[in-house]
């Protein structure tokens, strides 16, 4: 049922409360004193705190240590009894955030009311928590190609340390989805996922953000960091993240502890950092928009995301995904995709990645019919995507080139496209544009066309001294 720390400095009370408590199905702790009882909660953080506010030769009495669990570990509740009671210590022992107060001697069934409600209470409030983490980006990847199976074994190989890791590639390919991933794996699955956003926070309030802040007309309010205590915290675009506060995360990376603005006792954290970014860290370093020491203490382990165009054969698995979730989250269609759709999706441009894929997706569901596959006919144009059109922006050019070069360009564009949509495959290749693999490969070589690796990828490209010569 849960686990029950037992603190006083008498021991008949001590094991009367614990022979009752063991009778009601629960498992509990005993501790005399505080080093005993701070001792029990370092190894292992029990579920509930029965406390005595008067503690003989110890060094903290009850609020001292109720004033520091609640800082550490804000989650467990505090039951505190006295046989010295008064109103004065009830109002104290509250506004530090005990669940409740019982004076001594108590009543068994009382106390047993008190202790259910604290244990209810609790696992309502773990339960919030839960549903809340649920509700945002999912931790479900999402692919098959080459690339995206180098990112999940990468990935796979790190959920269970707690080795800090660095997530690098363009906007909107899927890096707080890898973050998520990791947590979702790892043995802090259970505690707190918590995300900062370090460009849409200013930078006047990043550190009464991070850190929280206390006084007394407002009390303890925690900061993201205590929130994500047992968990992950996710900084997302860390590159963004003001100097200053930069200097005093190194210092969090270094003594897990901190405090909070307006406060002087030090506050420890449990967390494991994961950290993102989509510019070239090295670069602000050296504009000294970046310290150097916090870029080494967040990039233990560098793990590079792909973009989508580095892995077009996952369009349409990922088209399916979005369509399957947003009928299940918001009640939209569920529709299919045509062939024809699917292969179009595959070679239009998409700048925002993965992010913008799933907002063309939502918008095809709430703007198209309600029945039917999605023909190809229902995709943004160009003019409604801009730079994200259908990968026609040559026609302007083709338009002032002679036949034979205009088609050579065209030609060139066209199986440049093919390649990469089914990921480096010749032979995919081929078979769809209706060719002999060894006629294909000929014609690659007179317009200049290689395949490399990029991403742990085929990709192809221009080799502009084979496409001159």
């Amino acid at each position: 049922m849960g686990d029950i720390l037992i603190i006083d400095d008498e021991r008949d009370i001590r094991e009367l409360v614990s022979d009752i408590l063991r009778d009601e199905g629960y498992t509990t702790r005993l501790a005399a004193n505080s080093d005993e009882c701070m001792n029990e909660i370092n190894a292992d953080p029990p579920a509930l705190m029965i406390l005595d506010i008067w503690l003989k030769d110890s060094r903290m009495d009850g609020i001292d240590i109720l004033t520091s669990v609640k800082r550490d570990n804000p989650d467990i509740p505090i039951v505190i009894i006295s046989g010295h009671g008064n109103i004065e210590i009830a109002v104290a022992a509250i506004k530090q955030g005990a669940y409740d107060f019982i004076e001594k001697p108590f009543n068994i069934d009382q106390l047993m009311v008190v202790i259910s409600r604290a244990m209810e209470a609790s696992r309502l409030r773990r339960e919030n928590i839960e549903l809340r983490r649920r509700d945002v980006t999912s931790s479900d990847m999402i692919g098959s190609c080459t690339a995206f199976k180098v990112l999940k074994t990468q990935l796979e190989k790190v959920t269970k340390s707690n080795g800090r890791v660095m997530l690098s590639g363009p906007a909107g390919c899927g890096k707080e989805v890898a973050a998520r991933f990791i947590h979702a794996n790892s043995n802090r699955a259970n505690g707190p996922f918590i995300s900062v956003n370090s460009a849409s926070i200013e930078p006047d309030r990043m550190e009464e953000v991070l850190f929280g802040r206390e006084g007394a007309d407002r009390g303890v309010e925690p900061g993201l960091l205590e929130q994500a205590h047992g968990g992950v915290l996710y900084f997302d675009e860390v590159a963004d993240m003001p100097l200053g506060t930069q200097s005093k995360i190194l210092r969090v990376l270094v003594d897990q502890q901190f405090q909070r603005v307006g406060g002087g006792d030090n506050v420890r954290v449990d967390i494991r950092v994961i950290s993102s970014t989509n510019k070239d860290l090295q670069a602000e370093i050296n504009e000294e928009r970046f310290r150097q020491e916090l870029y080494h203490r967040l990039n233990v382990v560098p793990i590079s995301v792909p973009s989508l165009e580095d892995r077009r054969e996952d369009i349409p698995e990922l088209a399916r995904h979005f369509i399957a979730d947003f009928n299940r989250t918001q009640g939209l269609p569920l529709r299919e995709m045509s062939e024809e759709a699917e292969a179009l999706l595959q070679t239009m441009q998409w700048p925002g990645n993965v992010r913008q894929l799933k907002n063309v997706i939502e918008r095809l569901l709430i703007l198209g019919e309600a029945t039917g596959a999605i023909a190809a006919s229902e995709l943004p144009s160009q003019s409604d995507q801009g730079a994200a059109g259908q990968g026609t922006s040559l026609s302007g050019v083709l338009a002032t080139l002679p036949l034979r070069e205009a088609r050579e360009v065209f030609e060139r564009e066209y199986l440049l496209t093919q390649i990469n949509r089914f990921g480096g495959n010749i032979s995919r290749t081929a078979t769809f544009v209706g060719m002999e693999r060894s006629a294909l490969h000929r014609k690659l070589k007179s317009l200049g066309v290689v395949t490399s690796n990029k991403a742990g990828a085929r990709v192809a490209h221009v080799d502009e001294a084979a496409a001159t010569d």
